[in-house]
């Protein structure tokens, strides 16, 4: 990662996607991925930016499935649009394996994935529409490389910054990235001293109020 990653990634640092989703949703932002699913409950959010690729329907003769993870920086998001498809794969235990020597961060797919056991075992963080074995070989080729590209619903654009975790995933703009996290951040606090609060036996209506909560969920007029 460059510099500006580097430093746009570190304003992330300690948030998870709750907190950066209500961040977005004052803000008027979308970016929450519908329908992309960790593949385990992972401990802590991973965020990187993003390094977009697109698949469509392959031709005659069929091109390439793969070979543009040579590409992938250390610390980026591997963001993969695979039009929902959920009959055929795109990625498996070679490309884990891979990803993983190059540090990438994680992997996130607009489609299903398979060998999983390998992501399991290696810790590999993986977020899809599900998991199926058939191969997207014959199926599906690269049409586009740091192009913009859709993810459950959310446009994501090359180098944009992805929140990843149990929860599920957001894309941030790249351009939105220090508002957001000082945002989320704020948010966050709120609702660490209202859990400090409750223990102390203030009831929620009132440490809610006492916090502005909701205030800070609502999107600005």
């Amino acid at each position: 990662m460059n510099p500006q990653d580097q430093e746009l990634v570190a304003l992330f640092e300690g948030l998870d996607t709750p907190g950066v989703s209500d961040a977005m949703d004052r803000l008027g932002l979308a970016g929450q991925c519908l329908g992309i699913a960790p593949l385990e409950n992972y401990a802590s959010a991973v965020v990187g930016p993003a390094f977009t690729v697109r698949y469509v329907a392959c031709g005659q003769p069929a091109g390439t499935v793969g070979d543009f993870i040579d590409e992938v920086g250390e610390g980026d998001i591997l963001v993969i649009d695979n039009g929902g498809r959920t009959d055929a794969t795109v990625w498996g235990d070679i490309m884990t394996q891979y990803a993983g020597l190059r540090g990438i961060a994680a992997t996130v797919i607009d489609g299903v994935c398979r060998d999983v056991a390998r992501a399991l075992g290696d810790g590999y963080p993986l977020f899809t529409r599900g998991r199926f074995m058939r191969t997207g070989k014959d199926r599906v080729e690269v049409a586009e490389v740091n192009g913009p590209v859709s993810i459950g619903t959310a446009r994501v654009v090359a180098r944009d910054i992805v929140v990843a975790d149990a929860n599920g995933v957001v894309v941030v703009p790249r351009e939105r990235a220090r508002e957001v996290a000082e945002l989320a951040a704020r948010i966050e606090a709120a609702e660490s001293r209202i859990r400090e609060l409750i223990l102390a036996g203030t009831t929620l209506g009132q440490a809610r109020a006492q916090l502005g909560y909701h205030q800070l969920q609502t999107r600005d007029a």
